[in-house]
């Protein structure tokens, strides 16, 4: 069926409790083994958190489906030991084109700035990533990943929940104290809950064609609104790993979707975008009509839900599975310290405060760049045109603003968290309180290293300049003291610039990798009350 990849079949094996006839608790049960709930599990287990998924397949998804992965998400992976695997094999990217008819409109630059460990994008095949992901899992004993397994009915108990399982060998229910969900877009989990998932379906349809080709196109996003080859409409073309290239052509709504996915359809297509000399092979297909929706809460008693069975947006701008992967990376941290007794089930209410404003944030973009490639309207048409006319002017930065191909992935800010002690010293920056940390190159032990490389899993104090404590606690929370200069040393003076660090400065980090406050001096009580609020305490 595929060319350049060989699907794995993975062993079902009958659960330990089916063949026992016991009804087993466990603490955490994940459903969907996608990459969100791959990612769960390995960021469970780097939290020493043990964990159960179900997955009602055997196998990795099949088509290359989410390909784009941003540099937060792979700093996330990275934590998770998937990170430097997916560069690797990936395709990294840091510049976009936009072309209006036959001309280059403009071109942006997605990282100007050096220093950082982790490209701006990488395209990979989401089987790949559910491959290494898989493997990673295997060295992982705190994590069970069971395959054929479908999750039938759950039903809610004050401190935990039931799960009917169907299996090859029958059904069998187990017990868990919380539930992940993240059986994506279509989730059954939402409808056994009765979440509501509402928003707005985009009245369009879209192609995706991989092909396998030799082709010396630089690597780079390449976005066309009304091609020559493809007119009054827009194509998308991604390089892949394997010589495998993704384009996207919208259909419009009229299309037929069984019959836009077959080869003769699909190939006179590519032909006219590539020419009748490119030699070319179909490797994947498929039609898709999307929609911006999310859930009304992430949280329904023992239930949670993360990625597409919380948030569904459309794939301009890459914000799916990299909004998944920061859901997952919000949650176990959060997880782990109330099941552990270590904060209340207030802090798991925080997932929901902070994961459906960044949702909400991902909509609104998604929404305004759908809006801008699929005009409604005469008039739309009209100004999306003239906005692409006058941004290949070189002097119209203004036209360069609203060109909206779509708004590639960037991590929200939670700068309202409830989690959040606002600043009460002046700080210039991007670093406020909920915002991800910026990585910088460092020196530990004397040996050139990386500096989100350093944080994470707990809480850290970063501290510029000598501190008076090793650390500082909550309970048995506490905050290790991370001193540069001492612990690590500021490579380039970047860390101190992208830090606005000053002799004394110190930054309260969470175990996400995100600021929960910042302070011109080391001042414990101040420190203690803050790590009380990030564990909503």
């Amino acid at each position: 069926m595929f060319k350049t990849y060989t699907y794995p079949k993975f062993p079902y094996v009958q659960s330990p409790e089916q063949m026992a006839g016991d009804v087993k608790r466990h603490k955490l049960v994940i459903i969907g083994a996608g990459p969100i709930g791959l990612t769960a599990a390995l960021d469970a287990a780097a939290h020493d958190l043990s964990c159960v998924v179900l997955d009602d397949n055997d196998t990795v998804s099949v088509g290359s489906r989410a390909v784009c992965y941003a540099k937060r998400s792979l700093e996330v992976l990275d934590r998770l030991n998937i990170g430097e695997r997916m560069v690797e094999k990936g395709i990294g990217w840091k510049l976009g084109k936009v072309f209006f008819k036959d001309r280059l409109s403009y071109q942006f630059d997605l990282l100007p700035e050096d220093d950082n460990k982790m490209p701006a994008m990488i395209n990979l095949q989401q089987y790949y990533l559910e491959e290494y992901m898989v493997e990673e899992i295997s060295r992982h004993p705190q994590i069970d990943l069971r395959w054929k397994h479908k999750v039938m009915a759950i039903e809610q108990k004050a401190d935990h929940a039931v799960l009917t399982v169907e299996t090859p060998d029958g059904s069998f229910k187990m017990e868990a104290d919380w539930v992940l969900a993240c059986d994506g877009a279509n989730s059954s989990v939402r409808t056994m809950v009765g979440a509501q998932f509402t928003g707005q379906f985009f009245h369009d349809r879209f192609l995706i064609a991989d092909v396998i080709m030799k082709a010396e196109y630089p690597t780079e996003r390449w976005f066309w609104f009304d091609p020559p080859f493809h007119p009054n409409q827009s194509v998308l073309l991604h390089r892949q790993p394997d010589d495998v290239w993704r384009i996207d052509f919208q259909l419009g709504w009229d299309a037929d979707a069984n019959e836009e996915k077959k080869p003769e359809r699909i190939i006179p297509r590519v032909k006219a975008m590539l020419g009748d000399e490119r030699e070319f092979e179909l490797e994947w297909a498929s039609v898709y009509q999307f929609a911006c929706r999310r859930i009304d809460n992430f949280r329904y008693g023992r239930v949670l839900f993360a990625g597409d069975a919380a948030h569904q947006v459309s794939p301009f701008g890459a914000r799916g599975a990299n909004t998944g992967v920061q859901d997952t990376d919000n949650l176990l941290w959060k997880l782990k310290l109330v099941i552990g007794g270590d904060a209340p089930v207030g802090l798991i209410d925080s997932y929901n405060e902070e994961r459906a404003f960044a949702a909400d944030d991902n909509l609104l973009n998604s929404t305004r760049a759908t809006d801008f490639i699929t005009p409604k309207s005469a008039s739309s048409r009209l100004y999306r045109d003239a906005v692409l006319q006058l941004a290949e002017d070189k002097d119209a930065e203004f036209a360069r603003k609203l060109v909206n191909s779509g708004r590639l992935s960037k991590p929200t800010p939670y700068i309202h968290s409830s989690l959040n002690t606002p600043d009460e010293d002046l700080f210039a920056g991007a670093m406020a309180p909920g915002t991800n940390c910026a990585d910088a190159p460092v020196k530990v032990s004397g040996q050139e290293a990386w500096f989100l490389n350093q944080i994470g899993g707990g809480f850290t104090l970063l501290s510029f300049g000598p501190a008076p404590a090793a650390s500082v606690s909550f309970g048995r929370i506490a905050a290790r003291v991370l001193e540069v200069g001492r612990d690590i040393e500021d490579l380039k003076g970047v860390l101190a610039e992208r830090y606005d660090a000053k002799p004394g400065t110190v930054y309260l980090l969470r175990p996400d990798q995100h600021v929960s406050a910042r302070w011109r001096t080391f001042d414990e009580a101040k420190i203690t009350r803050a790590l009380a609020r990030a564990l909503a305490a």
